[in-house]
């Protein structure tokens, strides 16, 4: 009985992967098998990855937002709790904004929130 080789499908799929790795060091771009492996890690790390993003810019503007609610004499955890007393549902997002390029209206929002605070 002959042995069975792989014919073109083992070639696309070994070219597919080697499409892949383009670009890698060494190695990596030009064997199969060291490619294969590095490509795996490399779709793992993009899959983890898309989903660490989200994590990193929610905590990338808590930073600024507690950054500029100091300014303004606040904790982050106060100007959070006295902006829900108050009723104003900004996002995180649109306040780290707010922060870093219009202070004035920052400042206005954490005046609101103090004054909900004491009230």
């Amino acid at each position: 009985m002959p042995r069975v080789k792989g014919g073109y499908v083992a070639r696309r799929r070994r070219k597919k992967v080697l499409k892949l790795a383009k670009g890698y060091y060494g190695s990596k771009h030009t064997l199969f098998k060291s490619a294969q492996g590095q490509v795996m890690k490399a779709l793992l790390y993009a899959y983890r990855d898309r989903r660490q993003k989200k994590r990193d810019f929610r905590k990338l503007w808590i930073t600024r937002i507690n950054a500029a609610a100091r300014i303004n004499g606040l904790s982050y955890s106060r100007l959070m709790h006295g902006l829900k007393l108050a009723e104003i549902n900004v996002n995180r997002k649109m306040l780290a904004d707010l922060a870093v390029n219009d202070e004035a209206a920052f400042a206005a929002l954490a005046e609101q929130a103090k004054t909900s605070l004491k009230g």
